[in-house]
């Protein structure tokens, strides 16, 4: 990432490699959903030993622009949110965070092509009861950061103190 970072930290649960990329292609791509259930307990264990004690008021899940959602027929960020609250009791927002702009696939871009495609991609859908609050930004796979510096960027602009990301796995470059 080039520019200037708006989350305060990123955590990962393992390597976008080997058996955990394997099950999520299969619990994101051919509709495998019973993974949710042990993925969100893995997310819980994970919140606890980074964030210990919970320090956040709100998760919020990336979003997928309506017509990607439409495709998939679920948001994989979402249903991460939903049991990651289950289990830790913290409260999330389903349509806070809006992608407005369909963007090109992101695992087909460059790093930079990345923070291009999502440049003012998101919005709230309101503003109201942000300011001062503590978010944990959830999605399935970090790769450069893109997407969750851009998701930040609009919370911070609406007043939220604090952004964290987490996430399944964190795509790691070998050069």
């Amino acid at each position: 990432m080039s520019k200037k970072r708006y989350f305060q930290s990123a955590r990962a649960l393992g390597s976008y490699a080997g058996s955990l990329q394997e099950m999520i292609h299969r619990w994101k791509y051919q509709g495998k959903t019973y993974l949710t259930a042990p993925f969100g307990e893995w997310m819980a264990m994970g919140v606890q030993r980074y964030w210990a004690p919970l320090p956040f008021d709100l998760l919020i899940p990336v979003p997928l622009h309506h017509k990607r959602l439409r495709a998939r027929g679920f948001n994989q960020a979402l249903l991460l949110v939903r049991e990651l609250s289950r289990r830790t009791g913290i409260p999330f927002q389903r349509r806070l965070l809006r992608k407005k702009n369909q963007t090109t696939p992101q695992v087909e871009l460059s790093g930079t092509e990345r923070e291009k495609a999502v440049r003012n991609a998101f919005c709230l859908a309101k503003t109201e009861g942000l300011k001062g609050k503590s978010v944990l930004l959830v999605d399935d796979v970090y790769t450069t950061g893109a997407t969750a510096n851009e998701c930040a960027r609009t919370l911070a602009m609406a007043g939220v103190r604090r952004v964290d990301v987490l996430t399944l796995a964190h795509a790691v470059k070998i050069t």
